[in-house]
């Protein structure tokens, strides 16, 4: 396949995912205000400290998750047709006996640690303990569902996403809705239909791929040869997500544990606004991070380095647009969105929004190292520096730091994290420091730059106000977008996109 082909694809599946991603966001961030209403500050304060601690056993399946996708990924690449129908049916058998491992370990684990350990408050315990079996049953139906989610990326069947994930987000508004006239315990209730619709979604994306991909359609078999090929990759790859687990749900037990139930909301509150804005950038490199895989198999290595600094590049951008009105109003726009604001949540929202910023520069850099299977040096350089946080977030804690300390750490370790994967990606895939720094670097802060300015005269110069939101997102973004156009494009770059949006702008006026 021809470059102007992938790039074809790969614009528009990211198209198909934008669009797919503004109705979710949307949806998703409604969602996020009718439970937090319809639950109470406390009661979604223990929903995300229970679903969290039950998060943190993802450090098994995600090692696995990495691996079964890059295998699935590099294998059509490779256009190995059997070899690939042993790796997918190897991955389920794989994935189950796993998810009956993590459920019976997770169910003595989590209760013994909810019930001595975590702040629940008086007379929640048994909601509490329905949450943990119920956020069990839809974490173990998800890990099940790996090999064919990564099917469905790999192949790059993107429409597929988009249209399960609209059925997906219809649901879980339905539930909230549910909430309101229902006489049982909300949270309990909650966890329940929450479940029932990660079941679902469970059935229609197996119906989906054993309709369209044949090696979704052979017989379970445990290949010992792919499993060793997988072991060996997965087990740096656990290393580093050790680190990833904790930094997230160790960080969020550890606030629970020091600061009580309503941090805990104000995080997930945040963690709910990063995730709705990261969807975005996801989008982009969902649909670029197959192509860098599949480059990297075929053996075109310079093909693999520009879509590596491209895909950092555009990540940041995209983020960058969302983002930077975000970050400058999200006081007024938290206090216009919920009912009731719990503290931190401003300041949370804003830090998390940072680090997203700084995380989606390294996502396509992060799949290239992946891609070469060679894990070793990558896991212990970057697990030593990301491994960081939460270790010295407990010592900040514990010297009488307030919580906020946490993110400001987040965002240092974070930074140090992108310098030390640049280097990495030159001593595994060849690609210079040199060539990062100019395409991706220098475009990213000259742009940066530019483009804050305007937004942080308007939120110091005029009141909080409706006017100045929609004044302060309006110009927020079209400084960002013609920051991003002029200054972190090269020509090439710009007269492509604006010739692919005057064509979009064509079309629709002809219709």
């Amino acid at each position: 396949m021809s470059i102007s082909e992938n790039n074809k694809r790969i614009a528009r599946n990211t198209m198909i995912l934008y669009i797919r991603t503004l109705f979710v966001m949307l949806i998703s961030l409604y969602t996020s205000r009718v439970i937090l209403q319809a639950l109470g500050v406390e009661d979604y304060g223990v929903y995300q400290v229970v679903g969290g601690m039950v998060s943190m056993f993802s450090v098994i399946s995600a090692s696995l998750s990495s691996a079964i996708s890059r295998f699935i990924t590099f294998e059509i690449g490779h256009g190995d047709r059997q070899k690939l129908e042993r790796i997918f049916a190897t991955s389920v058998v794989i994935q189950l006996i796993l998810a009956v491992v993590v459920f019976v370990v997770a169910e003595i684990l989590g209760y013994w640690f909810m019930q001595t350990q975590m702040q629940i408050p008086e007379g929640r315990m048994q909601a509490a303990r329905w949450v943990l079996h119920c956020s069990l049953i839809t974490f173990c139906i998800n890990l099940i569902s790996v090999p064919y989610n990564a099917c469905i990326v790999a192949h790059e069947h993107m429409k597929a996403f988009a249209y399960v994930s609209l059925i997906e987000v219809t649901l879980k508004l339905v539930v909230c809705f549910l909430l309101f006239i229902s006489p049982f315990d909300k949270l309990v209730l909650y966890a329940v239909l929450l479940t029932l619709v990660a079941v679902l979604i469970r059935l229609i994306y197996g119906y989906y791929c054993h309709k369209h991909f044949e090696e979704s359609r052979v017989k379970l078999v445990f290949d010992r040869q792919i499993f060793k090929e997988m072991f060996g990759f997965v087990g740096w790859s656990f290393f580093s997500n050790t680190a990833h687990i904790f930094n997230s749900q160790g960080v969020n037990m550890l606030m629970n544990v020091y600061f009580g139930v309503t941090v805990n909301a104000a995080r997930g509150i945040a963690n709910q606004i990063e995730s709705a804005v990261l969807q975005f950038v996801r989008n982009f490199t969902t649909a670029i991070n197959p192509q860098i895989t599949k480059s990297y198999a075929s053996g075109e290595l310079e093909k693999m380095h520009l879509l590596v600094c491209r895909g950092a590049k555009f990540s940041y951008f995209a983020m960058l647009i969302m983002a930077l009105p975000l970050i400058c109003e999200m006081k007024y726009i938290l206090s216009i969105w919920l009912v009731e604001v719990p503290e931190y949540t401003v300041i949370f929202s804003r830090l998390l929004l940072l680090v997203g910023m700084l995380e989606c520069v390294g996502s396509s850099g992060f799949t290239a190292c992946m891609a070469t299977g060679k894990l070793k040096k990558y896991a212990l350089v970057i697990t030593s520096i990301g491994g960081l946080e939460f270790p010295l977030s407990w010592l900040l804690f514990k010297l009488g730091a307030p919580v906020v300390s946490t993110y400001y750490l987040y965002v240092i370790i974070t930074f140090l994290v992108l310098v030390a994967r640049m280097f990495l990606l030159q001593n595994m895939v060849g690609l210079s420091v040199k060539m990062y720094v100019k395409q991706v670097f220098i475009p990213m802060i000259g742009t940066t730059i530019v483009a804050i300015w305007p937004s942080l005269f308007i939120v110091y110069a005029l009141n909080e106000s409706i006017l100045r939101l929609i004044f302060s997102i309006i110009v927020g973004v079209l400084i960002s977008i013609f920051s991003v156009l002029y200054i972190g494009m090269t020509k090439n770059e710009r007269d492509v996109i604006l010739s692919k949006v005057l064509s979009i702008i064509y079309r629709f006026k002809n219709k």
